[in-house]
Order: C-alpha cells, then structure tokens, then sequence
C-alpha cells in the first residue's frame, strides 16, 4: 500500500484505486488542491506525455514517480497498470491537460479497472469544453459535446448534420489547420446565421474568444482574419428561439434522418428487433425513438 492513504478515499479491499485526475488546460495555476493531494499521495502517475506533465509536477513540488501511458501504448503497458493496482498500489491517470478520457487517452484502462471490480475515483478539475461554453454564452442551458469530428467521409457528414438538426448548442474540438474547412461545413449544414463562437487557447497567455454567426467566422477565417494557431474549440449555438431552420439546416436533417432510418435496417438485417434497433439508433443519434420506425424512404 502507498504512503499517505489516509488523504485517499477508501476502495475495494485488497485492490488499488485508479484516480482519474484533470489536470490544467493551459494555466498550471488552475489545478485542484485535492488534485496535488491525490498525485502527492499516490506511488505512481501514469502520464499521456511524462515529460509534459513533469512540468506540472515540479511546478507544484510533486515528487511522484511518472510512467508513459497514451494512446499508443502497447497492451502490455495497461496490462502492467492493472497488475500495479490488483497489488493493491493506488495509481493516478493524467493527460496533457484536462480529464483522461475526455477526447484524451484514458477509457481504455479506467473500463478495463471498473470491468475487474476496482475503484475508480474521479478527481474533477479544468475543462476546455466547460470553459468554452462558459465563455461563448450562447451554448444555452442545454447542450452536447461532439468532440474531434472525423476528418472526412459519410461519418464527418452524419455527424455534422446532427449538430444541424440539434436545437442544443454544441461544443466541437479543431485542429488550427482544420478550423476554415470545418467551419465552412458547419455553415452548409446550419445556415450562416446560427450563432457560434470560436475559442483558442483557453486559460493560456493568448486566449481568444471571436463570437459572430457561422457565416461571418467562415468568412474571417477564409480571409485570414483569425488567428489559427493553438487549440479550439467551436461552439455552435442553440437555435434562435422561434428562428424557421434555413433550407441548408433541413436538408441536413433530412439527411441525418435517412441516415438513421437506414441503420436501423441494417439492424435489424442482423437480426435484431425493429424497437430494439430503433432504440439503439436513438440513443446514438438523439433522433427520437416515434421517428425512426418507418422504412428509409418514409417521411
């Protein structure tokens, strides 16, 4: 067992517990008291990049041993975690910045640890998609977070025409040399009038928040008028109260509906039954369930 357990809750008998701690996003001064208490208390850290978080580390005077464990990581080294913890040592999971498991290295090992019947303890902290919406101010009180969209294909276009047809805000992650193309898709989907807002480099020296409808920020980044340069992301606000969806927004959820309809199908080709399919659909989609019984070329 490591030193200082008492500072550490209390886990299955006989069993490590895994600590998934968010870290800063860009200002090490955002970290949790309870969060050095835990890296301070736990004999290991395992770090998406060691030499990053060491950094944080030697910032705050943690003195903890670090271990490599990122999404390249051969299956040898979760492996080597999970023997760690059945010993009945408590380990602590870091990414660069924010919460393991959050569009960052992490679920793998954390279901793999829940799956064994160990304790897994978040440690909450700094959040880019909370900040974002925090600060955008038109994300609304209901929203989702889509994450990195897929680069390119049918799965980019379903996924964008769902944030299209969603009346929620939507917070999306962008590369900087992916801001322009993503937004112009956003714009051919939900109109150039849905507001939105892109922030870059939250919590660090250069943050940048640009607030304006889809259309203008397609624009300014076309023209070379943002900065592209740091981490994003984009939110996408809630629809306008009583605004009629633009042609483009319809057809996308046209789009989006067929789409779901023949998954469905497709399910139910497999063998399962058409509730079932239709609930699995909507659980994935948020299409309602009443939306999906019809054939892919019913309205």
């Amino acid at each position: 067992m490591s030193e200082g357990r008492g500072a550490l809750a209390g886990g299955a008998p006989g069993l490590g517990r895994l600590y998934v701690v968010a870290t800063p996003i860009g200002n090490l001064g955002d970290i949790t008291l309870r969060a050095l208490e835990i890296l301070r208390a736990v004999p290991l850290i395992a770090a998406e990049d060691t030499r990053l978080t060491r950094r944080l580390l030697e910032r705050h005077e943690v003195e903890t041993r670090t271990i490599s464990y990122h999404a390249r990581s051969a299956p040898a080294r979760e492996a080597e975690l999970l023997t760690h913890m059945r010993g009945g040592q408590d380990l602590a999971l870091v990414t660069d910045a924010g919460t393991p498991g959050i569009s960052d290295p992490g679920e793998g090992l954390v279901g793999a640890w829940a799956a064994a019947g160990g304790t897994v303890i978040p440690i909450p902290g700094p959040s880019a998609v909370l900040a974002a919406i925090a600060a955008s101010g038109i994300a609304g009180p209901r929203w989702s977070f889509e994450g990195f969209l897929p680069r390119s294909g049918r799965d980019r276009r379903e996924r964008i025409a769902r944030i299209a047809s969603d009346e929620r805000g939507t917070v999306v992650y962008e590369a900087p040399g992916r801001v322009t193309a993503t937004l112009r898709d956003l714009v051919a989907a939900c109109g150039p009038e849905r507001p939105a807002a892109i922030c870059r480099e939250l919590t660090k020296l250069h943050e940048e928040i640009v607030r304006a409808p889809l259309g203008q920020l397609a624009e300014r980044a076309g023209g070379g008028k943002l900065t592209l340069r740091g981490e994003f992301a984009i939110v996408v606000g809630q629809q306008p109260g009583g605004a009629p969806a633009s042609a483009a927004s319809e057809a996308a959820a046209d789009d989006a509906l067929a789409a779901a309809k023949a998954e469905v199908e497709r399910l139910i080709a497999g063998g399962a039954s058409r509730g079932d399919a239709a609930r699995r659909v909507a659980t994935a989609t948020r299409i309602p369930r009443r939306r999906l019984y019809g054939a892919p070329d019913e309205g």
